[in-house]
C-alpha cells in the first residue's frame, strides 16, 4: 500500500516520519503544544493578510477573476478546486488538489494563478522569501541567474535586481509537489519542464518570488521516493540528535535511545557528526579518545579539538570548558544589559534595560522596561522604541560627559540588531526615530558589546550557548520554570488579547520578569566571568581545555603501552581534580 504523503513529510528528520507512520494513531491524538499553536495561529494570519490583501487587488474585477474555495472537507474543497479551474478562474485561493492514492501525493497550494491553459502553485509562506540585494561591484559575473520576481497583481516574472533569494529547501520540495500533481491532473500549463515555475509570497507581502521548478523536479523525485519507502518502513531509520529534535515530540523515545548508545550526534552537529560516521567514529566514547588528526571532510570553520572537548565534557559531566586560563570579557564604568521581546515578524514590543553604574555604588541598578502593550503591529511600538533609544542616548552621553566609560551588552546581537535597524526603517521620519545611519554606528561602535560572543571566545560549551544554558553556571536561575522563548509568545498573546484568546494582564507582569531576568542574567554571567579565576574551586568547576587534552593524550600513551582503562576514567578523573 502506498502511503500519503503530503509535501511537510519531505523534508526533515527521516526517523521522525518513519515513527508518525508507524504510529498514526498517535499522530491523531497528540494535542499541540503551545509553541506549535502559535506558529499555526500566526501563519494563519498571515495568510489572511495575504488573502485580504489580493482581493481587494482584483476587487473590481470579474467575479471570475479571484476565486476563493470554501471551508469543507479535503474532497469538497478539491472538488471546488477543480470546478474553478475548468472555469478559467485566473486565480484561486485556498486550492486544495485531488489526493492521488495510487501515486501517493496529496497538497493543498494558497494560490493557483492561471498561465496560458493550465495553473502553476504560489504558496504563502510566514517567513522571508528574498532579502534584499548586496550592492554589486561591476557586471555580474557571465551566467549569472538574476532572481525574478513578479507583482501581486499579475504573474509578470522579471528579473529583479533588488533582491536577492532566500533558498528555502521546504519550500523548493513544495512547489515541486504541488506541480508534480498539477501535472498528474494534466493541470499545468505545460509538460516542458524546464519552462515549468511556481511562486511564493513571504513575510513581506510585497512580490512573488518566482521559483523555476523544473530543475527541482528530479531531485525532489529522489526524496519522494525514498520518503515513500521510509514510510512503508522498506528503508531503516535510525534516531540522531538534529536541530528539529528540541520540538519534536518523539523526543522521549528517541531522546534514551542515543543516550544508551551514546551516540556522536549528542556532541556534534548533524553535518559534522555524518564526517565521524564516515570514518568509523559513531560514539562519544570513540570521539573522546580519537588519536588521529581531523578527518579530511571535517569543516574548515571548526576546530576538531572542540569536538573532541565536547566529548570529553559530556563523558564527564561538565557544562562548560575554559578555552583560555582566564577568561576575557569587555568591562565598563556604565554597564547597560539590553534585551527585547519580539512577537513573531509583527515587531518588538519590549526593550528590557540593567543599568549598574560600577563608579558610583550609591546609584541603585536598576531595570527599566520600554514597552508598548498595543497588539503587534503597532504604531505605538514607535514610540516605545523612540524612549528606549533616547534613554540609551542621554546615559551614553551622560557617561562620556562624567569622564567614565560606557558599554551596553546584549546576548547574542543578531536578534537585537535585526530590529534595532528595522525599526529605525519601518517608522522612518516620526519624531525620536534614529536614522538607520545612527543606528548602524552605534552597533559597529566598541559600546555595543554581545556576551553571546564573548562566551564562545571564552568557553567550550557541550551542552549550548544558550543564555538558559549557561547563565546557571554563573549560579543565576529564572523566577519562573516555564522562561523562555516559547514560552514568552503564549504569554504575549494572552497579555495583548491576539485572536479569540482572552485578555489576561498578569501576563503582563509575567513578560516583565522574564525580560528582567534575562537582563539580570546577562549581568551575572559577565561579572562571573570577570571573576577569580585562580579561585581553586572555580577552575575545577570549569576546567581548561589544555588540561583536558593532555589528560587525553597521556591516555592515548598509556593505552599505546596496552594499560588498559574503564571509558571516560581519565575525562571524569580530569574534571574532579
Amino acid at each position: 500500500m502506498v502511503s500519503l504523503l503530503h509535501a511537510r513529510d519531505l523534508a526533515g528528520c527521516e526517523h521522525r516520519l518513519a515513527l508518525d507512520s508507524a504510529y498514526s494513531e498517535m499522530i491523531r491524538d497528540r494535542p499541540r503544544t503551545p509553541e506549535a499553536a502559535r506558529r499555526t495561529e500566526a501563519a494563519a494570519l498571515h495568510r489572511d493578510r495575504v488573502r485580504d490583501l489580493l482581493r481587494a487587488i482584483h476587487s473590481d474585477q470579474s467575479p471570475n477573476t479571484f476565486v476563493t474555495v470554501g471551508q469543507g472537507s479535503s474532497a469538497q474543497r478539491a472538488a471546488r478546486t477543480v470546478r474553478a479551474c475548468q472555469e478559467g478562474a485566473q486565480w484561486i485561493w485556498n486550492a486544495t488538489l485531488p489526493i492521488d492514492p495510487d501515486r501517493g501525493r496529496r497538497g493543498h497550494s494558497e494560490l493557483l494563478v492561471r498561465v496560458d491553459d493550465g495553473y502553476l502553485p504560489i504558496i504563502v509562506v510566514n517567513h522571508r522569501a528574498s532579502y534584499a540585494a548586496k550592492p554589486r561591484r561591476g557586471a555580474p559575473a557571465e551566467g549569472t541567474a538574476a532572481l525574478m520576481t513578479s507583482p501581486l497583481w499579475g504573474w509578470v516574472p522579471t528579473p529583479d535586481p533588488h533582491r536577492t533569494i532566500r533558498n528555502h529547501r521546504r519550500d523548493q520540495l513544495r512547489l515541486a509537489h504541488l506541480t508534480q500533481m498539477l501535472l498528474d491532473e494534466g493541470l499545468a500549463p505545460t509538460r516542458d519542464e524546464p519552462d515549468l515555475c511556481g511562486g511564493v509570497i513571504g513575510l513581506d507581502i510585497d512580490c512573488i518570488v518566482v521559483h523555476r521548478i523544473g530543475t527541482t523536479l528530479p531531485d525532489y523525485r529522489s526524496v519522494f521516493e525514498r520518503r515513500q519507502n521510509v514510510a512503508a518502513k522498506s528503508v531503516r531509520t535510525t534516531p540522531r540528535r538534529v536541530s528539529e529534535c528540541r520540538s519534536c515530540p518523539w523526543w522521549e523515545k528517541c531522546g534514551p535511545e542515543l543516550e544508551a548508545r551514546r551516540d556522536i550526534s549528542l556532541v556534534v552537529s548533524s553535518g559534522q557528526a555524518d564526517t565521524l560516521t564516515e570514518v568509523g567514529i559513531r560514539t562519544v566514547d570513540q570521539l573522546a579518545r580519537y588519536e588521529g588528526p581531523a578527518p579530511q571532510s571535517w569543516p574548515s570553520n571548526v576546530a576538531f579539538d572542540d569536538a573532541v572537548v565536547n566529548a570529553i565534557a559530556w563523558l564527564a559531566d561538565v557544562p562548560l570548558v575554559r578555552r583560555v586560563e582566564r577568561p576575557l570579557v569587555q568591562r565598563a564604568d556604565v554597564e547597560v544589559d539590553v534585551d527585547m521581546e519580539s512577537y513573531g515578524e509583527d515587531g518588538a514590543y519590549l526593550w528590557g534595560t540593567l543599568l549598574t553604574d560600577n563608579v558610583d555604588r550609591d546609584r541603585p541598578v536598576r531595570y527599566r522596561p520600554f514597552v508598548t502593550w498595543q497588539p503587534l503591529p503597532t504604531a505605538d511600538e514607535a514610540r516605545s522604541f523612540a524612549e528606549f533609544w533616547a534613554w540609551l542616548n542621554a546615559e551614553r552621553q551622560a557617561a562620556h560627559d562624567s569622564g567614565k566609560t560606557f558599554a551596553a551588552y546584549c546576548y547574542s546581537q543578531q536578534a537585537e540588531n535585526r530590529w534595532l535597524l528595522s525599526t529605525a526603517d519601518r517608522f522612518a521620519g516620526i519624531p525620536g526615530i534614529p536614522s538607520r545611519a545612527a543606528v548602524q554606528t552605534f552597533i559597529d561602535s566598541s559600546e555595543w558589546v554581545d556576551i553571546y560572543e564573548a562566551v564562545s571566545a571564552n568557553f567550550v560549551c557541550p551542552q549550548g550557548k544558550g543564555l538558559k544554558k549557561i547563565a546557571p553556571v554563573a549560579g543565576f536561575s529564572w523566577r519562573d520554570d516555564e522562561a523562555g522563548g516559547a514560552a514568552s509568545m503564549d504569554w504575549y498573546t494572552r497579555a495583548v488579547a491576539i485572536g479569540t484568546t482572552e485578555l489576561d494582564l498578569s501576563q503582563r507582569d509575567r513578560l516583565l520578569a522574564y525580560n528582567e531576568d534575562d537582563v539580570c542574567a546577562t549581568k551575572v554571567l559577565r561579572e562571573w566571568m570577570d571573576g577569580d579565576w585562580a579561585d581553586p574551586d572555580l577552575a575545577r568547576r570549569v576546567p581548561y581545555q589544555d588540561e583536558l587534552l593532555t589528560l587525553r593524550r597521556r591516555s592515548q600513551a598509556r593505552r599505546t603501552q596496552g594499560i588498559e582503562e574503564r571509558p571516560g576514567a581519565d575525562q571524569r578523573d580530569g574534571a574532579e581534580q
